[in-house]
């Protein structure tokens, strides 16, 4: 009653309901209302309404309370497949007391007008919790009457379905949780970058320096993360570039670094990360420049060797995609969801076997998962070939301690897609998709079902 309690703080009166997760006493008075509506009223159900769902422990139900604690509506989500997660999640169950309106029970008095409402907000409490948990599919099967209430909330219609012998329709909420990644930070590049870049390198994550067999990379650590947490600052800031380069199958030969910072003790901080992932992968610090008395600003430009690069954009069509990922480590401190570390706990031979698979395996096609996620790296890989993608999300290697939604959007630490099989040591390897023609990326799932990720390319800049 936490938000109750904050109103009463600032003198407002108490809200007519509140929607909270159910324990053990509300979830009883919950299946009460159920019975009602569909056992006793609609005679959807002989004797109960309780089904696998119910006795399942990852199901959560949400219900709503008056001030008194009463229940008065509830609705139940959670996986929609038995075993591990995969982010496919399903609704249902939505009932209201006092309501005679179809999916709704009528044996409990009716609901003041101050009441009104209870329905639309258990399901938009579904809806934001089943993607605060990681889902990236979510369904829900209502009665023909309730079609509109849930397309007015912003529901869409998939099919018409059977259940219970009685007509109902396949919803499901839109998730944009890959798109907004995306627009924040790729798809603005192709009008600002048009011109820049190696032809058949376009977009890549590093360039082929002409007339040598070197290949170079840069990249720049956001000044919030130098500022708050500097030695991993540092240590990523090889990360990436080390990543970048191993995409090319080329190896590292060595660093430059840009270092900003307040003051000496700060720019120490960030040096001593940089140093330690400059020992663990095995590449030295060239030089570069150092600037005190400035606010914080990090960026490395890495060199590598490699007679053979590998382009990110050389998939076509009918080629499978294979994700390999380190799959150990965990989400690093004050990162949760975002920042994968599996990188840190490594030995340099370990971390060796990591960034020296691409070029030992010479894919047609390889790119390494960058902020834009899992989905948003396959879709810059099939733009740049000129492709469109597909996911099977149920084969995506993943943590068991990762979301399905978090970790096709963070950043994983190493993790490569590839258009064939490479050997990474200690990494997880499995194929997880294909490219298609077109353009953009679709989610399969094991029913068969495909959701839009993607609608188009990813920066915009197209084909390489």
């Amino acid at each position: 009653m936490r938000a109750a309690d904050v109103r009463a703080l600032l003198g407002d009166p108490p809200p007519p309901f509140l929607i909270e997760e159910a324990d053990t006493t509300a979830r009883r008075a919950y299946y009460r209302l159920r019975h009602e509506a569909f056992v006793d009223h609609q005679g959807l159900f002989q004797s109960t309404d309780l089904d696998d769902r119910d006795a399942d422990p990852r199901t959560i139900v949400l219900v709503a309370r008056t001030p008194d604690g009463t229940v008065i509506g509830g609705v139940r989500l959670g996986p929609a497949t038995p075993g591990p997660d995969i982010g496919w999640w399903q609704g249902g169950r939505l009932v209201v007391a006092g309501s005679r309106a179809p999916g709704q029970a009528s044996g409990a008095p009716s609901i003041p007008t101050k009441l009104a409402g209870v329905g639309a907000a258990l399901v938009r409490a579904a809806c934001a919790r089943a993607e605060a948990e990681g889902a990236l599919r979510f369904d829900a099967t209502v009665q023909l009457g309730t079609q509109r209430f849930f397309a007015r909330l912003g529901w869409e219609t998939v099919r018409p379905v059977t259940v219970a012998s009685t007509p109902h329709v396949l919803m499901r909420w839109p998730i944009g949780r890959i798109a907004r990644l995306v627009v924040a930070t790729k798809s603005g590049l192709g009008p600002l970058l048009q011109g820049i870049g190696p032809n058949g390198y376009v977009g890549d994550d590093g360039a082929p320096v002409p007339g040598s067999e070197l290949v170079a990379a840069c990249d720049a650590i956001l000044p919030a993360m130098v500022e708050r947490d500097p030695e991993w600052a540092g240590w990523c800031s090889v990360l990436v570039n080390v990543n970048d380069l191993a995409a090319m199958g080329a190896v590292p030969v060595g660093l430059l670094d840009a270092l900003g910072a307040r003051d000496a003790a700060a720019a120490a901080r960030v040096l001593t990360g940089l140093k330690r992932a400059s020992a663990a992968f095995g590449v030295p610090i060239l030089g570069g420049h150092t600037q005190l008395g400035v606010p914080a600003a990090l960026s490395v430009t890495a060199f590598g060797r490699t007679a053979h690069s590998v382009p990110g954009g050389g998939g076509r069509p009918g080629e499978q995609v294979r994700l390999t990922a380190d799959l150990g480590g965990g989400w690093r401190p004050g990162y949760a969801s975002r920042q994968w570390d599996s990188s840190s706990h490594r030995t340099p031979d370990e971390l060796h076997a990591m960034v020296t698979a691409v070029g030992r395996a010479r894919p047609s096609a390889a790119k390494d998962v960058s902020m834009a996620g899992v989905v948003g790296t396959l879709g810059m890989l099939a733009e740049a070939s000129g492709c469109a993608a597909v996911l099977d999300v149920a084969a995506v290697p993943k943590p068991e301690a990762a979301s399905m939604g978090d970790w096709l959007t963070c950043f994983p630490g190493f993790a490569m897609l590839t258009t064939g099989p490479i050997d990474a040591g200690p990494a997880t390897s499995a194929v997880c998709g294909e490219l298609t023609t077109g353009q953009g990326v679709v989610l399969r799932w094991p029913d068969g079902e495909v959701t839009e990720a993607l609608a188009a390319g990813v920066t915009g800049m197209g084909a390489a």
